[in-house]
Protein backbone atom coordinates (compact mmCIF):
# COMPACT_ATOMS: atom_id res chain seq x y z
CA UNK A 1 0.00 0.00 0.00
CA UNK A 2 0.94 3.67 -0.21
CA UNK A 3 0.31 6.29 2.41
CA UNK A 4 0.21 9.71 0.78
CA UNK A 5 0.65 12.86 2.84
CA UNK A 6 -0.40 16.00 0.99
CA UNK A 7 1.56 18.88 2.46
CA UNK A 8 2.26 22.54 1.92
CA UNK A 9 5.39 21.46 0.06
CA UNK A 10 4.51 18.52 -2.16
CA UNK A 11 3.03 15.05 -1.97
CA UNK A 12 5.03 12.69 0.25
CA UNK A 13 4.63 8.91 -0.14
CA UNK A 14 5.42 6.15 2.34
CA UNK A 15 4.89 2.43 2.72
CA UNK A 16 3.36 0.87 5.83
CA UNK A 17 6.77 0.76 7.54
CA UNK A 18 7.48 4.43 6.94
CA UNK A 19 9.93 3.96 4.07
CA UNK A 20 9.67 7.04 1.88
CA UNK A 21 9.57 7.41 -1.87
CA UNK A 22 10.27 10.42 -4.08
CA UNK A 23 8.38 13.59 -3.21
CA UNK A 24 5.95 14.51 -5.97
CA UNK A 25 4.71 17.99 -6.86
CA UNK A 26 7.61 19.52 -4.94
CA UNK A 27 7.28 23.18 -4.16
CA UNK A 28 3.50 23.18 -4.47
CA UNK A 29 0.90 23.19 -1.72
CA UNK A 30 -1.20 20.05 -2.22
CA UNK A 31 -4.61 20.95 -0.82
CA UNK A 32 -6.22 17.54 -1.39
CA UNK A 33 -5.56 14.21 -3.10
CA UNK A 34 -7.93 11.43 -4.14
CA UNK A 35 -7.71 8.04 -5.84
CA UNK A 36 -9.72 6.70 -8.78
CA UNK A 37 -8.50 3.12 -9.16
CA UNK A 38 -4.78 3.39 -10.05
CA UNK A 39 -5.16 7.07 -10.97
CA UNK A 40 -4.62 10.03 -8.67
CA UNK A 41 -6.15 13.50 -8.70
CA UNK A 42 -5.01 16.46 -6.63
CA UNK A 43 -5.79 20.09 -5.88
CA UNK A 44 -2.74 22.37 -5.89
CA UNK A 45 -2.52 25.72 -4.17
CA UNK A 46 -6.31 25.68 -3.83
CA UNK A 47 -6.49 26.74 -7.47
CA UNK A 48 -5.58 23.94 -9.91
CA UNK A 49 -6.75 20.39 -10.65
CA UNK A 50 -3.92 17.96 -11.47
CA UNK A 51 -4.14 14.36 -12.70
CA UNK A 52 -1.72 11.42 -12.62
CA UNK A 53 -3.13 8.58 -14.77
CA UNK A 54 0.22 6.81 -14.29
CA UNK A 55 3.48 8.18 -12.86
CA UNK A 56 3.46 11.67 -14.34
CA UNK A 57 1.36 14.57 -13.09
CA UNK A 58 -0.22 17.07 -15.49
CA UNK A 59 -2.37 20.13 -14.88
CA UNK A 60 -5.97 19.73 -16.10
CA UNK A 61 -7.59 23.06 -15.32
CA UNK A 62 -7.68 25.95 -12.89
CA UNK A 63 -10.20 27.87 -10.83
CA UNK A 64 -10.48 31.65 -10.79
CA UNK A 65 -11.97 33.80 -8.01
CA UNK A 66 -12.79 30.83 -5.72
CA UNK A 67 -10.53 28.54 -3.66
CA UNK A 68 -10.76 24.78 -4.26
CA UNK A 69 -11.24 22.94 -0.97
CA UNK A 70 -12.01 19.27 -1.74
CA UNK A 71 -12.16 16.80 -4.62
CA UNK A 72 -14.04 13.51 -5.12
CA UNK A 73 -14.91 10.97 -7.78
CA UNK A 74 -18.61 10.17 -8.15
CA UNK A 75 -20.08 9.81 -11.64
CA UNK A 76 -17.46 12.43 -12.52
CA UNK A 77 -14.74 14.42 -10.77
CA UNK A 78 -16.38 16.92 -8.39
CA UNK A 79 -14.58 19.88 -6.85
CA UNK A 80 -15.87 21.85 -3.88
CA UNK A 81 -14.90 25.46 -3.28
CA UNK A 82 -15.31 28.45 -1.06
CA UNK A 83 -18.67 30.23 -1.14
CA UNK A 84 -20.19 26.72 -0.85
CA UNK A 85 -19.98 26.02 -4.57
CA UNK A 86 -19.74 22.69 -6.37
CA UNK A 87 -18.19 22.09 -9.80
CA UNK A 88 -18.07 19.09 -12.15
CA UNK A 89 -15.03 18.48 -14.34
CA UNK A 90 -16.06 18.45 -18.00
CA UNK A 91 -13.00 17.83 -20.16
CA UNK A 92 -10.63 20.64 -19.22
CA UNK A 93 -13.30 22.87 -17.65
CA UNK A 94 -14.91 23.08 -14.24
CA UNK A 95 -18.63 23.60 -14.77
CA UNK A 96 -20.86 24.73 -11.87
CA UNK A 97 -23.44 22.26 -10.58
CA UNK A 98 -26.36 24.64 -10.98
CA UNK A 99 -28.82 22.65 -8.88
CA UNK A 100 -26.41 22.77 -5.93
CA UNK A 101 -26.32 26.56 -6.18
CA UNK A 102 -30.10 26.52 -5.69
CA UNK A 103 -30.21 23.89 -2.93
CA UNK A 104 -32.90 24.35 -0.31
CA UNK A 105 -31.68 26.12 2.83
CA UNK A 106 -28.67 27.79 1.20
CA UNK A 107 -29.71 31.18 2.52
CA UNK A 108 -29.29 29.82 6.07
CA UNK A 109 -25.70 28.61 5.62
CA UNK A 110 -23.10 30.55 7.60
CA UNK A 111 -19.74 30.55 9.38
CA UNK A 112 -19.20 31.43 13.06
CA UNK A 113 -16.75 34.18 12.08
CA UNK A 114 -19.13 35.79 9.59
CA UNK A 115 -17.42 34.81 6.32
CA UNK A 116 -19.03 32.80 3.52
CA UNK A 117 -19.46 29.03 4.04
CA UNK A 118 -17.46 26.50 2.02
CA UNK A 119 -17.96 23.04 0.57
CA UNK A 120 -15.81 20.97 2.92
CA UNK A 121 -16.10 17.21 2.25
CA UNK A 122 -17.76 14.54 0.09
CA UNK A 123 -18.69 10.90 0.32
CA UNK A 124 -20.53 8.52 -2.03
CA UNK A 125 -21.95 5.01 -2.32
CA UNK A 126 -23.42 3.93 -5.66
CA UNK A 127 -25.81 6.73 -6.70
CA UNK A 128 -25.92 8.35 -3.25
CA UNK A 129 -23.64 11.38 -2.93
CA UNK A 130 -23.41 13.43 0.26
CA UNK A 131 -21.77 16.86 0.31
CA UNK A 132 -20.84 18.60 3.55
CA UNK A 133 -21.01 22.38 3.71
CA UNK A 134 -19.38 24.25 6.58
CA UNK A 135 -21.58 25.49 8.09
CA UNK A 136 -24.56 24.20 6.14
CA UNK A 137 -25.10 20.58 7.09
CA UNK A 138 -25.01 17.74 4.55
CA UNK A 139 -26.72 17.77 1.15
CA UNK A 140 -27.76 14.51 -0.54
CA UNK A 141 -28.38 13.63 -4.17
CA UNK A 142 -29.33 10.28 -5.69
CA UNK A 143 -29.78 11.52 -9.26
CA UNK A 144 -26.28 12.71 -10.22
CA UNK A 145 -26.80 16.19 -8.90
CA UNK A 146 -30.11 17.02 -10.55
CA UNK A 147 -31.74 17.56 -7.15
CA UNK A 148 -30.25 18.13 -3.68
CA UNK A 149 -31.92 17.53 -0.32
CA UNK A 150 -30.72 18.82 3.06
CA UNK A 151 -30.29 16.14 5.74
CA UNK A 152 -28.70 16.88 9.13
CA UNK A 153 -29.46 20.05 11.08
CA UNK A 154 -27.26 22.91 9.89
CA UNK A 155 -26.17 23.75 13.44
CA UNK A 156 -24.66 20.28 13.90
CA UNK A 157 -21.56 22.02 12.44
CA UNK A 158 -20.30 19.12 10.31
CA UNK A 159 -16.58 18.95 9.45
CA UNK A 160 -16.39 15.68 7.48
CA UNK A 161 -18.84 13.11 6.14
CA UNK A 162 -18.13 9.42 5.40
CA UNK A 163 -20.22 6.43 4.33
CA UNK A 164 -20.56 2.66 4.54
CA UNK A 165 -23.16 0.48 2.88
CA UNK A 166 -25.47 0.90 5.89
CA UNK A 167 -24.39 4.12 7.62
CA UNK A 168 -23.66 7.78 7.03
CA UNK A 169 -21.15 9.18 9.54
CA UNK A 170 -20.44 12.83 10.21
CA UNK A 171 -17.72 14.34 12.40
CA UNK A 172 -19.49 17.26 14.11
CA UNK A 173 -18.85 19.88 16.75
CA UNK A 174 -20.81 17.74 19.23
CA UNK A 175 -19.36 14.31 18.38
CA UNK A 176 -19.97 11.70 15.69
CA UNK A 177 -23.41 11.78 14.07
CA UNK A 178 -24.66 8.58 12.42
CA UNK A 179 -27.62 7.84 10.18
CA UNK A 180 -28.93 4.42 9.14
CA UNK A 181 -31.61 5.82 6.79
CA UNK A 182 -29.57 7.85 4.31
CA UNK A 183 -29.76 11.03 6.34
CA UNK A 184 -33.43 11.15 7.30
CA UNK A 185 -32.65 10.82 11.03
CA UNK A 186 -29.41 11.12 13.00
CA UNK A 187 -27.99 9.94 16.31
CA UNK A 188 -25.10 11.77 18.01
CA UNK A 189 -22.35 9.70 19.67
CA UNK A 190 -19.91 11.22 22.14
CA UNK A 191 -19.53 8.66 24.96
CA UNK A 192 -15.84 8.12 25.70
CA UNK A 193 -14.67 11.31 23.99
CA UNK A 194 -12.72 13.48 26.42
CA UNK A 195 -13.99 16.44 24.41
CA UNK A 196 -16.61 16.17 21.65
CA UNK A 197 -15.42 18.61 18.96
CA UNK A 198 -14.77 16.23 16.03
CA UNK A 199 -12.98 17.16 12.83
CA UNK A 200 -12.20 13.91 10.92
CA UNK A 201 -13.76 10.46 10.52
CA UNK A 202 -12.67 7.26 8.75
CA UNK A 203 -14.18 3.79 8.47
CA UNK A 204 -11.65 1.06 9.28
CA UNK A 205 -13.11 -2.44 9.01
CA UNK A 206 -15.70 -2.86 11.76
CA UNK A 207 -14.30 0.18 13.61
CA UNK A 208 -14.75 3.89 13.14
CA UNK A 209 -11.93 6.33 13.86
CA UNK A 210 -12.60 9.97 14.74
CA UNK A 211 -10.45 12.90 15.78
CA UNK A 212 -11.73 15.14 18.54
CA UNK A 213 -10.58 18.07 20.66
CA UNK A 214 -11.92 20.83 22.88
CA UNK A 215 -12.71 23.21 20.02
CA UNK A 216 -11.80 24.94 16.75
CA UNK A 217 -8.32 25.89 17.99
CA UNK A 218 -7.52 22.40 19.21
CA UNK A 219 -6.54 21.46 22.73
CA UNK A 220 -6.47 17.90 24.09
CA UNK A 221 -6.79 16.64 20.54
CA UNK A 222 -6.66 12.89 19.95
CA UNK A 223 -7.83 10.05 17.72
CA UNK A 224 -10.55 7.78 19.10
CA UNK A 225 -11.70 4.30 18.12
CA UNK A 226 -15.19 2.86 18.40
CA UNK A 227 -17.45 0.21 16.94
CA UNK A 228 -19.29 1.05 13.75
CA UNK A 229 -22.52 -0.15 15.26
CA UNK A 230 -22.35 2.10 18.32
CA UNK A 231 -21.05 2.08 21.88
CA UNK A 232 -18.43 4.14 23.65
CA UNK A 233 -15.23 5.48 22.09
CA UNK A 234 -11.76 4.74 23.42
CA UNK A 235 -8.86 7.14 23.01
CA UNK A 236 -6.03 5.71 20.90
CA UNK A 237 -2.93 5.91 23.05
CA UNK A 238 -0.62 2.94 22.30
CA UNK A 239 2.26 4.41 20.28
CA UNK A 240 0.87 7.96 20.31
CA UNK A 241 1.44 11.10 22.40
CA UNK A 242 -1.10 11.56 25.17
CA UNK A 243 -2.51 14.62 23.37
CA UNK A 244 -1.96 16.71 20.27
CA UNK A 245 -1.99 20.47 20.52
CA UNK A 246 -3.78 21.15 17.24
CA UNK A 247 -6.79 19.48 15.65
CA UNK A 248 -6.26 16.44 13.46
CA UNK A 249 -8.17 18.03 10.67
CA UNK A 250 -10.71 17.08 8.03
CA UNK A 251 -9.25 14.52 5.59
CA UNK A 252 -6.08 14.13 7.69
CA UNK A 253 -7.32 10.74 8.95
CA UNK A 254 -7.86 7.88 6.50
CA UNK A 255 -8.17 4.08 6.46
CA UNK A 256 -8.73 1.17 4.14
CA UNK A 257 -12.32 -0.06 4.34
CA UNK A 258 -11.18 -3.62 5.04
CA UNK A 259 -9.46 -2.42 8.22
CA UNK A 260 -5.97 -3.48 7.19
CA UNK A 261 -4.39 -0.05 7.64
CA UNK A 262 -5.14 3.43 8.94
CA UNK A 263 -3.07 6.61 9.06
CA UNK A 264 -3.31 10.21 10.17
CA UNK A 265 -1.19 13.32 9.85
CA UNK A 266 -0.75 16.44 11.93
CA UNK A 267 -0.25 20.12 11.31
CA UNK A 268 3.27 19.91 12.71
CA UNK A 269 4.37 17.28 10.20
CA UNK A 270 4.00 13.92 11.97
CA UNK A 271 2.49 10.88 10.23
CA UNK A 272 1.23 7.85 12.16
CA UNK A 273 0.00 4.44 10.98
CA UNK A 274 -1.90 1.46 12.40
CA UNK A 275 -2.26 -2.09 11.08
CA UNK A 276 -4.82 -3.21 13.69
CA UNK A 277 -7.79 -0.86 13.19
CA UNK A 278 -6.33 1.77 15.47
CA UNK A 279 -5.55 -0.36 18.53
CA UNK A 280 -1.81 0.40 18.26
CA UNK A 281 0.09 3.01 16.27
CA UNK A 282 3.62 3.78 15.12
CA UNK A 283 5.21 6.94 13.81
CA UNK A 284 5.85 6.65 10.08
CA UNK A 285 7.42 10.07 9.54
CA UNK A 286 8.22 13.35 11.26
CA UNK A 287 9.60 16.70 10.20
CA UNK A 288 7.25 16.97 7.23
CA UNK A 289 5.67 20.26 6.18
CA UNK A 290 2.19 20.78 7.65
CA UNK A 291 0.00 17.88 6.48
CA UNK A 292 -3.25 18.90 4.79
CA UNK A 293 -4.65 15.55 3.59
CA UNK A 294 -3.84 11.87 4.13
CA UNK A 295 -4.75 9.12 1.67
CA UNK A 296 -4.23 5.40 2.29
CA UNK A 297 -4.24 3.63 -1.07
CA UNK A 298 -3.75 -0.07 -1.86
CA UNK A 299 -1.06 -0.77 -4.45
Amino acid sequence: MRILAATRDGLHGFDERGNSGPVELTGRSVTAVMRDGPQLWALLDGAEVWHAPAAEWTVVTGMKDLECTCIAMTDAVLVGTTEARLFRLQGDRLEPVVAFDGAAGREEWYTPWGGPPATRSFTEWDDDVFVNVHVGGILHTADRGTTWNPTIDIDADVHQVAITEELILAACAGGLATSADRGSTWTMRSDGLDAPYSRAVAVCGDAVLVSASTGPRGGRAAVYRGGLGGGSFERCSDGLPAWFEDNIDTYCLDALNDGSFAAFGTGDGHLFGSADTGATWSELASGLPPIQHVLVAPD
